[in-house]
């Protein structure tokens, strides 16, 4: 946007406290080669336009903006005379087509501004204050490298915390199938020698195919057994140790709670002794009591295997393995896979609520940085509970967004520092635990990445970190401020100083 060309006065310049130190010839140049206009209201330049103009206001009033998904959201406003925006790192070299602006601009009121443009405005600086600029390219480029290599240390030690965790989730299920094999092996020997003896003994071919018969029944009985409570099986278990005691059948109390977990009952064994005669009943009774522990054995190895299959298929979704970037998914799977990554680190004290919403449609989005999110998100929320509380994961349509809420029970955000938690560097954490970007890099990947926002509200007992998330598509094809890496954090650079 042009504004209406104004005289330059050098004198209005010396009076600005950007020019204040400048002498005669210097305040000279500037009224040559830079320009005075007047805006009316409305924008002066928009976000992502090539930023080829430093504004100096000298009267009216401006709004500096920035976008969030498809709103400007206003970060400051002021009718201060010498405040300034535009091409604020213009003489960190590179021509004006280089660089965009980072926000945008617009005036409530008929305004004035002193405009220099970029290259004047590099020169100048460079050639009039050499030491300061090298001190900004340091400061600027020393900070943009420190926070990479910060944030790069933050996701090794947090794969390393979920490689902790994942290595811890997956040793229980592995070592019960250890065991349940060498157990199940020492079971399987004890059912041939059995079936030996019952081979060798007088048993009728009817006799053996009723025996055959039963242990059928019986592994299927195996696989429908429904849990009892604690009072009904321990009920259970008297019946069938009264049961093998009425039958002189010794150690019964043994063989009780493994016929109990199967799901037999004394209905069961009565048909076992209907089938052989009184000398053969207890060799008969224990050769099916390995043909239950044998069943009881598979489960057991069924079930820990289909664990750790389990735990493999989220750390693949957790890490999106073999799959796009950029992708539509379910925001319910990638919350699922996050929170079983770190079921280790939040603990049995822990308890973890899901209210979700399963009507919602699949998005477009970048599935293993949003998982970052969720397990920053998540990790925040552990250490604010001390490792005992409630944490409830909610999502939810919100207008034309999808919702995704984490709530814990901690003790707050205090609201004197709730402005600050998403500025880079700055943590509540003690020296060494935390590094204060995790809930920057969220902030860069919700907003600037996925156009999408990040909220937080917070009472004691109740905080609640919102994440919303566009439904459309988002380009795939994004610039550097889509990079969480890049430094495009709530920007203050451009704001009036």
């Amino acid at each position: 946007m042009s504004g209406q060309p104004m005289p330059c006065s050098i004198e209005e310049l010396s009076k600005l406290f950007l020019f204040e130190k400048l002498d005669a010839d210097q305040l000279d140049r500037l009224c040559r080669e830079g320009r005075v206009e007047l805006f009316e209201p409305g924008y002066v330049y928009r976000e992502g336009e090539p930023a080829t103009c430093f504004f100096v206001l000298l009267e009216g009033n401006l709004v500096m903006s920035r976008r969030v998904g498809g709103d400007d959201v206003e970060i400051n406003r002021s009718s201060q005379v010498g405040v300034y925006a535009g091409a604020m790192q213009a003489y960190l070299g590179g021509g004006p087509d280089e660089k965009s602006y980072k926000g945008s601009l617009r005036v409530t009121e008929p305004s004035r501004f002193f405009i220099l443009p970029a290259e004047v405005f590099a020169a100048v600086l460079r050639e009039w204050f050499p030491m300061a600029v090298h001190l900004l390219e340091g400061l600027f480029f020393g900070s943009q490298n420190t926070q990479r290599t910060i944030s790069q240390r933050e996701r090794l030690l947090a794969l390393g915390s979920l490689s902790a965790g994942l290595t811890h989730e997956l040793n229980n299920p592995a070592a019960a199938a250890v065991r349940a094999t060498s157990a199940l092996r020492d079971r399987v020997a004890g059912m041939r020698h059995k079936l030996g003896v019952i081979a060798t003994g007088p048993y009728k071919r009817v006799t053996l195919e009723t025996l055959v018969e039963i242990q059928e029944r019986t592994a299927d009985q195996v696989a429908k057994a429904t849990p009892l409570s604690p009072l009904e099986a321990s009920d259970r278990e008297d019946a069938l140790a009264d049961w093998f005691d009425d039958h002189d059948i010794a150690g019964g109390w043994q063989l009780a709670p493994t016929f109990v977990q199967a799901g037999l009952d004394t209905d069961w064994l009565d048909q076992v002794a209907a089938a052989v005669d009184e000398q053969t009943l207890e060799g008969a009774v224990r050769w099916l009591n390995y043909t239950v522990e044998t069943e009881l054995l598979m489960n057991e190895i069924e079930d820990s295997t289909t664990r750790i299959s389990h735990l493999v298929d989220a750390a693949k979704q957790y890490s999106q393995i073999d799959r796009a970037p950029y992708q539509v998914a379910d925001v319910h799977e990638l919350l699922d896979s996050t929170l079983m990554m770190l079921s280790g680190k939040i603990g049995s004290d822990i308890r973890v609520v899901k209210e979700y919403d399963r009507t919602l449609p699949n998005i477009p989005a970048y599935p293993s940085e949003l998982n970052q999110v969720w397990t920053n998100l998540i990790d925040n929320a552990v250490s604010a509970m001390g490792g005992e509380g409630e944490l409830t994961v909610r999502t939810a349509l919100d207008g034309d967004q999808l919702l995704v809420e984490f709530r814990d029970t901690g003790p707050g955000v205090p609201a004197e520092i709730r402005d600050r938690i998403f500025d880079p560097f700055f943590t509540t954490k003690p020296v060494g635990e935390g590094t204060g970007l995790g809930l920057d890099i969220s902030w860069r990947i919700v907003v600037n990445k996925h156009h999408g926002s990040l909220h937080v509200e917070s009472v004691p007992g109740d905080t609640r970190f919102q994440v919303r998330l566009p439904l459309t598509a988002v380009d795939p094809d994004t610039d550097a401020e889509g990079d969480p890496d890049a430094s495009t954090a709530p920007d203050t650079s451009q704001e009036p100083s």
